[in-house]
């Protein structure tokens, strides 16, 4: 059930501890909210000089106050903070909103002070939100612990930030979009995003959870919560395009970065992943909408030829499909349009909606109807007439019977949708419209921007729309005896015991075991250099030796060129009709282990054809990885060649990516290339590499907290 939150959403009394008349400090500003519903709850200001704050009698401690306090905010300076906590705790708090900063943002003298705070509110049986946050608020229990207010509605908004919380709020006013709850996550000390998220899934006021944050750490935990959240989670983090391991061993490790981390776990968990506040609100207000389909075949409607290409470029851009309408769909518009309309897809009115506006109406209902379209695009001038009876500029002069259709329009609009609920988004030249506010009104989302109206209609097609089409977060199976040999026998022995296939191989030092190799299997031969970084690159490997003479020479060579301590002599696998991949692994601090599948082989880094997930993938998830990537054309043949084997290379990825999960101690683990051929799929090289020991110094102090 997660933990209890209640003392901090609904508290039965509030302290704000630092409350003063002075505009310029925070305890102004949150003592100035918190009076908002003082018929809610007892609400008792503190200051230590006492007097009066905002009218009313000021307490000079919480021990003054000479009850017990179930909430209580700190926003004092920080030499007196723990003195401010203790107290609290003594006077019977539950919960406590810590403003005060200075401490794991601080450096790790600030983050030993917050850790020990943070066991004694723990060992208190209290919960703290912070240090260094900016408060909440609840607007279903009327809770007004912010220095800003939120208009009431169904989002709840965990943020790191205030300024952006802020934009949501101002960008949402024109969708009319609200929201349940606000925090301010801070130094998340003791309650966690994790935490928030798995009480705002059980608040019945929330109807969409929204999240800011720089810092999630346990990222896989956020995932897994979001993913049971059964409510649309939506994404906007920073930072996403670092690169997570520069000094990176492996292709893996190299081509694995924050964006490719934090996607794929958002896929994953069915997280709707949003790059800036605008996207956010695009997205939230498509979530508000309530209707939800999983087909992308999206027919767009246009009273313009040219709004009709843009906006189908746009949704192709957003994921969604714009086919060609089937011959009945086409009859239908037919009968409904005149002969000069477009029905192909885009559906273009071609001017009729000025000879006759309920045409917009008949021609959605018939989009609306046809089994063939998942959801509806409508872009252009709707709008236009109306809005130049209301003043808003546009529209023929004389209008007004226009107006007056298309107010009709906009009506019957409103009840195909109730008839046929499916997705469908506006765009218009006049969003602000009266006729477009009979649509919003009723759920319809309207933008005036075509890219947010196609964003958001992706956001309520496909997999993003539906959690059950989202793999989920794989639990990771029980941590396994730590690699004790990570060498390259050691990391083959490791991955053959779990079944994935090798050819035959042995390791040797000298000529005399070269040639004793030689004798245990038939050639042709390779011949690897071990202990060297990318051996291709290095010139350690040779491949097709002919015989043992062939072996021989290749060995003498390549030894006087590398001097590399050990080698492998393995049997040549048969590479006829085979295609290369590459399946990795790497451990991510904040998500756990990530895998990698895609195109393999010496190619790996310059073609970047890979997909990313969270491991271990299951064989049905790797094969839809494996089906998603740009070349997947090549699995199923191409040019003569036969198709390959993909659910026998799924298997493998399966097996690898489960060894993986368990050994936390493996950095990267990775098999490039895995060679599919018609008749299944063998690992020709692998790699491991075993997490460095934590460096005494982060760069940042949170890295401590993850």
């Amino acid at each position: 059930m997660g933990r209890d939150l209640t003392a901090l959403f609904d508290p039965r009394s509030v302290a704000v501890v630092g409350a003063s008349d002075d505009p310029a400090k925070y305890g102004h500003a949150v003592a100035s909210q918190a009076l908002r519903a003082p018929g809610r709850r007892p609400v008792h200001l503190v200051n230590r000089r006492g007097g009066t704050v905002l009218g009313r009698t000021a307490a000079t401690s919480l021990t003054a106050v000479g009850e017990p306090v179930d909430l209580v905010v700190i926003s004092v300076p920080g030499a007196g903070f723990e003195a401010a906590v203790d107290e609290a705790l003594a006077c019977g708090a539950r919960a406590i909103v810590a403003i005060t900063a200075g401490f794991a943002e601080a450096g790790p003298a600030g983050l030993a002070r917050q850790r020990s705070v943070a066991a004694r509110v723990r060992a208190a049986g209290a919960v703290l939100v912070g240090p260094n946050c900016l408060g909440i608020a609840d607007n279903t229990t009327e809770l007004y612990l912010a220095s800003d207010r939120f208009a009431p509605g169904g989002v709840a908004l965990l943020s790191q930030s205030g300024n952006l919380a802020l934009e949501l709020q101002l960008r949402g006013e024109a969708h009319g979009l609200g929201f349940s709850r606000f925090v301010s996550l801070g130094n998340q000390a003791d309650v966690t995003l994790v935490d928030l998220v798995e009480d705002c899934a059980r608040h019945e006021a929330t109807s969409a959870i929204a999240v800011y944050a720089e810092d999630f750490g346990d990222g896989r935990a956020f995932a897994a919560a979001a993913a049971a959240a059964g409510k649309p989670v939506v994404l906007l983090t920073a930072g996403r395009g670092s690169a997570s391991a520069r000094s990176a061993q492996s292709h893996t490790g190299a081509l694995t970065t924050s964006a490719d981390v934090v996607a794929a776990a958002c896929r994953d968990a069915g997280v709707e992943l949003v790059r800036t506040p605008r996207e956010m609100t695009v997205v939230l207000a498509a979530s508000a909408a309530g209707v939800r389909t999983r087909g992308r075949r999206t027919a767009v409607f246009t009273d313009g030829g040219g709004h009709g290409a843009v906006a189908a470029d746009a949704a192709e851009d957003a994921g969604l499909e714009v086919p060609e309408l089937g011959g009945p769909t086409q009859d239908v518009l037919r009968s409904v349009l005149w002969e000069q309309s477009s029905v192909g897809n885009p559906v273009d009115l071609a001017g009729m909606g000025e000879q006759r506006p309920l045409s917009y109406a008949d021609t959605v209902g018939a989009l609306l109807a046809a089994d063939e379209v998942d959801a509806v695009l409508m872009t252009g001038y709707f709008g236009g007439y109306a809005a130049s009876e209301g003043g808003l500029g546009g529209g023929p002069a004389g209008g007004s019977v226009l107006a007056e259709g298309e107010a009709r329009a906009a009506k019957e609009i409103v009840a195909h949708l109730a008839a046929a609920p499916k997705p469908l988004v506006v765009q218009s030249m006049y969003p602000r419209s009266p006729s477009c506010r009979v649509l919003a009104e009723a759920g319809v989302p309207v933008f005036a921007a075509t890219e947010d109206a196609a964003r958001a209609l992706a956001a309520m097609t496909g997999r993003g729309a539906a959690d059950a089409d989202a793999p989920g977060v794989p639990p990771l199976p029980p941590a396994a005896a730590p690699l004790a040999d990570p060498g390259y026998h050691g990391t083959r022995a490791l991955l053959d015991a779990a079944g994935v296939p090798f050819p035959a191989a042995r390791e040797i030092t000298d000529e005399a075991g070269l040639l004793a190799a030689a004798a245990e299997f038939d050639g042709p031969y390779v011949l690897k250099a071990l202990h060297v970084l990318h051996k291709s690159d290095a010139g350690g490997v040779a491949l097709r030796l002919a015989d043992r003479d062939a072996l021989l020479t290749a060995y003498r060579e390549m030894h006087a060129r590398l001097g590399a301590p050990s080698y492998s002599v393995e049997a040549m696998a048969d590479l006829t009709d085979g295609i290369e991949l590459i399946v990795g692994v790497n451990q991510d601090p904040r998500f756990g282990p990530i895998a990698l599948v895609g195109l393999g082989g010496v190619l790996t880094e310059s073609l970047r054809d890979v997909a990313f997930a969270l491991a271990p993938v299951p064989a049905r998830r790797a094969e839809a990885l494996l089906r998603g990537l740009r070349s997947a054309a090549l699995l199923d043949g191409v040019r003569g060649r036969p198709a390959v084997d993909v659910a026998a290379a799924a298997a493998v990825v399966e097996r690898i990516t489960t060894v993986a999960a368990a050994h936390p101690e493996i950095a990267e683990l990775e098999v490039n290339p895995l060679l599919v051929r018609p008749d299944g799929a063998l690992a020709l090289d692998a790699r491991a590499v075993l997490r460095r020991p934590p460096h005494p110094t982060p760069a940042h102090p949170r890295a401590l907290e993850d």
